[in-house]
């Protein structure tokens, strides 16, 4: 017999569960993904909103279409819809504050429906769920773009636009967290959603090179565009997305195993050495006949445990349980201040590139995306070491230590950066600790003694410290837009004291871990989104 190719035994080589779980895990990272790939290009099209005005411009006169300086010299061709300052309102001396109220509006009803998103998402499909909210968000997101196509003024409007698509917006984080967790197991989540949380970063770099490609010709595309890919991913997910293993007849969870042979198609791994006239079962098989439950599989075969649904007959976590898990309110607090540094910089570091550089739109937009780069390296690689390295957990105790300690402390140095250099650092020192909060803490949430097993928590607690967190976001962008007049280094103070606001609740739990040492910190809670 011909030895087969070594594509076919790298795919043969992986059981039914294991192609499953990285479909899973690669669609719920390309939907939220598009959720903040959505939600960048406001921070791109801010430059072209409100253009720079050199001295005198605004007493142009426009002939024959074009605005003219006072020496009778033709500068650029204008648009009827659009002044030589930008696009009205936001062409007035108080274009900062109005649009800082663009950003408070979103991110204001986006708190707000976080915390009752958890709860209505925990009693509801999820596939549903999910793709009634990304069909509405990928709807208001091009509703935004389509002010300049239909050349309207009106503020009324684009604040309207940005309160509801925030609400929508607020099905995706538990829905996906919610998803993923049914997928994968406790014992390696921290490493997974350490990866896995990367989608904030990609989805802000795909949404301002998409943005910046069309910000200085026709910025109305710079929204329509992320809004049909939020929508089309929406209908992925309905055609798609599986929320639960069960319902494919594979088990949720897979556990360690000793040793492990393969006969060439499928690999088996025994807890102890099986009887020599015992046949073993592929897992494929064995998961089917034990949801079957026709076919008992022998204890010394264990593969794959069966699927203990102990959380579908226990009613779903009241608001107030939630919040009496142990962390839950410290981790809330902490996140809170730390989400206003990371949307302060999500939403106003193109402008600011693009006041202080002098750059257009579209090259800061592109610069920009440096600080989502480092982004990545700060999620991804701090929140799944952070899950799984030993040397971050208390010594002979095995619990982590509360996370981001170390980047709360350095990124407020690196956020009064202003070289284009510092933006990798400053964006791996901001997101690191961001993500740390909301993943290494989130992975141990099943294990806390208190739930006794509920996974009905998951999404309530997920979402009271998401909204908690968002409740921050909306702060940050909105005394982002009232302190920049007064200068831009008064907007880094207040972010290096939001930092500091962060890092005073680690302490307290570090006083707390170290006053008792009975009193685990590592076992308390919850997810993010971001």
């Amino acid at each position: 017999m011909a030895r087969l190719p070594a594509g076919i035994r790298f795919i043969v080589s992986f059981s039914r569960d294991q192609w499953y779980r990285a479909f899973i895990f690669i669609l719920t990272f390309l939907l939220y993904a598009s959720f903040h790939l959505s939600r960048k290009p406001i921070s791109i099209v801010k430059g072209e909103l409100h253009k720079y005005c050199a001295p005198g411009k605004k007493d142009g006169v426009r002939v024959n279409g074009q605005s003219q300086t006072a020496g009778g010299v033709p500068t650029h061709q204008l648009p009827d819809n659009e002044t030589d300052c930008g696009w009205a309102p936001f062409d007035q001396d108080n274009y900062q504050q109005l649009l800082g109220a663009l950003d408070y509006s979103f991110l204001c009803a986006y708190a707000v429906g976080m915390y009752l998103s958890g709860i209505i998402g925990e009693r509801l499909p999820i596939r549903y769920y999910l793709t009634f909210g990304m069909l509405a968000s990928g709807t208001f997101t091009a509703l935004f773009g389509l002010g300049y196509f239909y050349n309207i003024h009106s503020f009324s409007f684009y604040v309207v636009t940005q309160i509801i698509n925030g609400l929508v917006q607020t099905t995706g984080w538990p829905s996906v967290v919610t998803c993923l967790s049914n997928w994968f197991g406790k014992g390696r989540r921290g490493l997974i959603m350490g990866v896995w949380n990367s989608h904030t970063s990609v989805g802000n770099i795909l949404g301002s090179l998409i943005a910046g490609y069309w910000v200085s010709t026709c910025w109305g595309l710079s929204f329509i565009v992320p809004g049909a890919i939020v929508a089309a991913m929406g209908v992925v997910c309905f055609l798609f997305l599986i929320e639960h293993p069960k319902d494919i007849a594979c088990s949720p969870t897979l556990v360690a195993h000793s040793k492990s042979y393969e006969n060439g198609t499928h690999r088996f791994r025994l807890q102890r050495p099986a009887v020599p006239d015992e046949k073993l079962l592929d897992p494929e098989t064995q998961c089917l006949l034990l949801s079957d439950g026709k076919r008992p599989i022998r204890q010394n075969h264990v593969v794959l445990l069966p699927a203990a649904d102990s959380g579908s007959s226990m009613a779903a976590i009241s608001f107030t349980g939630a919040l009496k898990i142990p962390g839950v309110v410290e981790f809330s607090l902490c996140l809170l201040f730390a989400k206003l540094v990371s949307y302060t910089f999500l939403f106003w570091l193109p402008l600011y590139i693009t006041n202080v550089d002098h750059l257009d739109a579209q090259e800061a937009g592109e610069l920009s995306t440096l600080f989502d780069v480092g982004g990545i390296f700060g999620e991804s690689l701090a929140a799944g070491s952070a899950a799984v390295e030993p040397s971050l957990r208390d010594p002979g105790r095995g619990r982590l230590r509360p996370p981001g300690e170390e980047g709360l402390h350095l990124r407020a140095d690196a956020a009064a950066g202003r070289a284009h250099g510092m933006l990798l650092l400053s964006g791996a020192l901001v997101s690191g600790p961001y993500a740390l909060i909301t993943t290494a803490v989130s992975a141990d949430l099943g294990t806390h003694k208190s739930l006794k097993g509920n996974a009905h928590a998951l999404a309530t607690v997920t979402a009271i410290i998401d909204g908690t967190g968002s409740v921050g976001a909306a702060l940050g962008p909105l005394l982002a837009g009232l302190i920049s007049p007064s200068g831009w280094n008064n907007v880094f103070y207040m972010l290096m004291l939001a930092d500091a606001c962060a890092l005073l609740f680690l302490i307290r739990l570090i006083h707390k871990e170290l006053s008792c040492p009975g009193s685990a910190t590592a076992d308390q809670v919850p997810f993010k989104e971001h």
